[in-house]
């Protein structure tokens, strides 16, 4: 992973990609969000009045009347809805506690919750990212409820991605917190960035998945493939 970013910023000295190029190649220089090591020092009420003044910058320079009722409260809310909503997964404050339960009724096949639907945002352009998030995973001594799942996923998703990066990021989680190499990831999701500009390709969608451990097995990870494509009735 750092010999891609050495030739990726080597690549863009030598001017051979072009940041257009990149934002369009959804190219990702590492499984890390890329964050400044003065990411938090910063209050969320600061952040957010800066916020607030730049984006006001940004409606003014194009052309709009911020003194209309409809537009003067905009740079207030769009600084809370970044700050305390769509972006709030980059701050580790806000990371789910998860509580692990001892796996008395020793289960030892695949637990998957599928259809987890988020939204995130893509880096390259800021504009949505919507999908569906299917996790499975093979309990190793203990389980996790189903619910910080959902909320692993969310919070990842709660950030400038790239869904490589985001599909690795909800795995690596899992594992880790569960202390088993066997987790299956797969997301699903249409990003705006192609559908609503660029390309304006509104049918496409893109896939990434993880396999881990026991999940590199074919049987197994075709096991997981068809409990995901099972229509749940209510």
């Amino acid at each position: 992973m750092k010999q891609k970013k050495i030739m990726l910023n080597t690549q863009l000295k030598s001017k051979k990609l072009s940041i257009e190029d990149i934002g369009d190649g959804h190219i990702s220089s590492s499984s890390r969000t890329p964050l400044r090591k003065d990411a938090f020092l910063m209050s969320d009420d600061a952040k957010m009045k800066k916020i607030e003044f730049h984006f006001k910058e940004i409606m003014e320079t194009l052309g709009l009347d911020l003194k209309d009722d409809s537009l003067k409260g905009t740079p207030k809310r769009v600084a809370k809805m970044y700050v305390k909503e769509i972006f709030s997964g980059l701050d580790p404050k806000n990371k789910p506690q998860i509580a692990l339960f001892e796996n008395k009724y020793k289960y030892k096949q695949m637990l998957v919750e599928k259809d987890i639907t988020f939204y995130s945002n893509c880096e390259h352009h800021f504009v949505p990212i919507m999908g569906k998030a299917h996790l499975a995973y093979i309990a190793n001594g203990k389980v996790i409820g189903l619910s910080k799942l959902n909320r692993i996923v969310q919070y990842f998703a709660k950030r400038p991605q790239v869904q490589e990066r985001l599909t690795m990021q909800i795995a690596k989680e899992i594992q880790n917190t569960l202390g088993t190499k066997d987790v299956a990831v797969l997301i699903d999701a249409k990003h705006l960035c192609v559908s609503s500009r660029g390309i304006k390709d509104i049918n496409s969608a893109t896939v990434s998945s993880f396999y881990g451990g026991k999940f590199e097995n074919e049987t197994t990870r075709q096991e997981f493939l068809k409990y995901i494509q099972i229509k749940t009735e209510y």
